[in-house]
């Protein structure tokens, strides 16, 4: 394919995958207006996070056989007719247990451009292409945490946050068109995949069987809720521990999204000269070193504003590069259900964030420390998983298709 083809395919595909994030982070700095409005308080609207993450990790499970079965326009196209609906339902929402319903319903929606965006890469490129094409696809998901708190923000502050969802809505619109027009489905409907929940059941069982599927996205599940644990406990780590205002929390979300866009193309270079698994490897030994020291000044509460946005800058830029490829690596090892093999990484990655989520609402109250514990924690577990979830992968599939390549370990 010519570049600009190359150029429109990853702007389309990277669109479908922002949509999410921005579904996660734009309404950040609402969340006081919220609840001043639906007469609860903050601790109850961040319970609608928790609701989204749950929501777009069981989703991921349904789109996945889906998308295999049917192709993968006819479920995008209704997933996120799903999320625009629910988008604007937001908007007129009048109590809290409504409002978290509809971010589930939302979540389930949205997951619809998230699996049908990593299938899809799948599809179109092929498998030694996908850790770099994930790297690219980050550039433009990386995007959405440096604008979303910072236009949710100006936009909260203005105009109040149901515009916020009214947003949303319109950007749900314009995927819809985007993928519906500038997408091919080169992926042909497979009637032999079954809907019913046994054979479904079993296909995910047979996917989860394979060594270099379950080591590789569990350790990138697991080192990634680091990043979910960060966004649920940000509104309470920097407005009400270190007291900055709504605008300000925007724009320190913008520098901590640097860090991850940085570090994810930084990879793309980098894996010119080493393996993905090199690089996996590497990036869990960094991420283990600064979460083990930022544990410890969290501790002897030697962290100010800027200390921890330091920490939390190199943290980052450890899981832009340890998660485009271990994303590639699960993956390469799948063919032809492909999309039910990218939609049970995507479940298992939300689902842990989902808990990690949930963590913070439970403990993380007025320290840091709290937030800090949950990232050390998951970051030594998933090394642990990497390490003895390596010793079963016979062969490594790096490649795959008309030129396969395997490593034998």
């Amino acid at each position: 394919m010519n570049k600009s083809r190359y150029f429109q395919l990853i702007l389309i595909l990277g669109s479908m995958t922002a949509l999410g994030p921005f579904s996660i982070d734009m309404y950040l700095p609402g969340f006081s207006g919220i609840a001043s409005d639906l007469n609860t308080t903050v601790a109850k609207v961040s319970m609608s996070l928790s609701s989204y993450f749950i929501g777009i990790s069981a989703g991921q499970l349904l789109y996945g056989p889906l998308l295999d079965r049917f192709g993968r326009k006819k479920p995008l196209f209704i997933g996120l007719l799903v999320y625009i609906l629910a988008s604007l339902g937001c908007v007129f929402v009048t109590d809290i247990n409504t409002f978290i319903g509809l971010r589930f319903v939302q979540a389930v929606g949205s997951c619809a451009a998230t699996v049908a965006s990593l299938a899809m890469v799948r599809d179109l490129f092929p498998a030694k292409e996908t850790p770099n094409v994930l790297s690219k696809l980050m550039l433009v998901v990386g995007l959405s945490p440096m604008l979303a708190p910072t236009a949710g923000g100006y936009v909260t502050t203005y105009y109040g946050w149901h515009t916020v969802f009214l947003i949303l809505a319109a950007m749900g619109a314009f995927v819809l068109l985007a993928t519906q027009l500038g997408l091919p489905d080169i992926h042909k409907p497979d009637a032999s995949i079954s809907l019913k929940p046994k054979p479904i059941i079993t296909n995910f069982i047979s996917i989860l069987k394979v060594p270099q599927f379950h080591t590789y996205a569990f350790t990138g599940a697991i080192a990634f809720s680091g990043l979910f644990t960060y966004v649920a406990a940000s509104p309470i780590i920097f407005m009400d521990i270190l007291k900055v205002n709504a605008e300000t929390y925007g724009w320190i979300f913008a520098i901590m999204s640097v860090s991850f866009i940085g570090s994810s193309q930084l990879n793309s270079v980098l894996l010119r000269r080493f393996t993905s698994e090199q690089m996996i490897f590497t990036a869990l030994i960094s991420q283990s070193v600064i979460s083990f020291i930022f544990l410890l000044l969290a501790v002897n509460n030697l962290l100010g504003l800027y200390e921890t946005i330091g920490m939390l800058f190199l943290f980052l830029a450890c899981l832009g590069i340890s998660n485009p490829n271990t994303a590639g690596l699960s993956l390469a090892p799948f063919t032809r259900n492909t999309g039910s093999a990218s939609a049970l990484m995507g479940a298992t990655q939300l689902g842990l964030g989902a808990l990690a989520s949930f963590g913070v609402g439970l403990f993380v109250k007025d320290s840091i420390a709290p937030m800090v514990m949950i990232m050390t924690s998951t970051t030594l577990i998933a090394l642990f998983v990497l390490l003895i979830g390596k010793r079963k992968i016979k062969k490594m599939v790096v490649n795959n298709g008309d030129d396969a390549v395997t490593m034998v370990h």
